[in-house]
């Protein structure tokens, strides 16, 4: 029972955080809020860089379009470990906001 207990905790704990580990770069060094919330996502800026807690599971390419139409383009995008490819990056940016 313990360990199902245990289980149960860790799955609604990573479950919890789809986000944690993300981070982004802006290409403009600045201009995105110092706080901004995307899909259930919190995602604080400061200086350019931004980093993300909380929100829903999805693919990398699909979020960073997602908060690249809210905060304008990124140089780097990294989403729970996996950092986009500079071919996604470019496809990313292509919904940035103008």
């Amino acid at each position: 029972m313990r360990t199902f207990a245990l289980t149960l905790a860790l799955s609604l704990a990573a479950a919890g955080s789809a986000f944690a580990g993300s981070t982004l770069t802006l290409k403009n060094g600045g201009g995105a809020p110092s706080k901004i919330i995307i899909d259930g996502a919190v995602w604080r800026c400061d200086a350019g860089v931004c980093t993300a807690s909380g929100g829903k599971s999805q693919p990398a390419p699909r979020a960073c379009k997602r908060v690249v139409a809210k905060v304008g383009e990124v140089s780097v995008f990294s989403l729970n470990g996996r950092t986009l490819s500079e071919q996604e990056l470019a496809e990313c940016n292509a919904a940035a906001k103008r």
